[in-house]
């Protein structure tokens, strides 16, 4: 059975720093969440034996909202490709190659977009998977209820869904073209409000 110290965060500098960052500029509510969607990923990734780069999919979990912080809420952009540039930045503060960075910040723009395909981007795969396990509830009955309640006990949601619905909303009257106003008006506060995790 799967737990969360089956699911080590590489000991990097680039992990320590970003989380440092991320923590900075994210409410408790938002960094939960990209915790817990860096537990979700990791988990189907052991689950479902999927190779993939640990340290590029743990920053990318960290940095993957944070364009609908007040800091990086960008006036026209949709709030995950300014969650790419402000990794992007990251990254290349923490010294890692052009191609690296661009994967990094692909992942996270990609996560708003259809799943990738796992042979083709598993990072992307993984990403966009466990934030849709964390918003609305989709798949998370391929997680033990026992790893659940472990995570959600490391990593609380304290009225998470409440703040994400109101960030969303905001974005989509703001920008009436971006991916978070294509999620209203598909009925995403509906989903999210019927998140089972809500009621764990």
């Amino acid at each position: 059975m799967t737990s969360l110290n089956d699911l080590a965060v590489p000991d990097t500098a680039a992990t320590k720093t970003a989380l440092e960052v991320a923590s900075a500029y994210q409410s408790t509510a938002f960094l939960n969440h990209a915790h817990r969607v860096h537990a979700w990923a990791a988990a189907h990734a052991r689950q479902h034996t999927i190779t993939y780069d640990d340290e590029l999919l743990y920053v990318a979990a960290l940095f993957h909202d944070i364009g609908l912080t007040p800091e990086f809420d960008h006036a026209t952009l949709s709030f995950e490709v300014a969650a790419g540039h402000v990794a992007h930045v990251f990254a290349a503060g923490a010294g890692w190659p052009r191609r690296r960075r661009d994967r990094l910040s692909a992942v996270i723009v990609r996560h708003m977009g259809p799943v990738a395909d796992v042979a083709d981007d598993p990072e992307s795969h993984l990403i966009s998977r466990a934030a849709a396990t964390d918003v609305v509830g989709a798949g998370i009955d391929d997680f033990s209820p026992a790893f659940r309640a472990e995570v959600l006990r490391r990593y609380p949601r304290q009225g998470f869904t409440d703040d994400f619905l109101a960030c969303f909303t905001a974005q989509a009257a703001r920008k009436p073209d971006s991916s978070a106003a294509d999620a209203i008006r598909s009925g995403l506060g509906t989903r999210i409000t019927a998140n089972p995790l809500d009621d764990a």
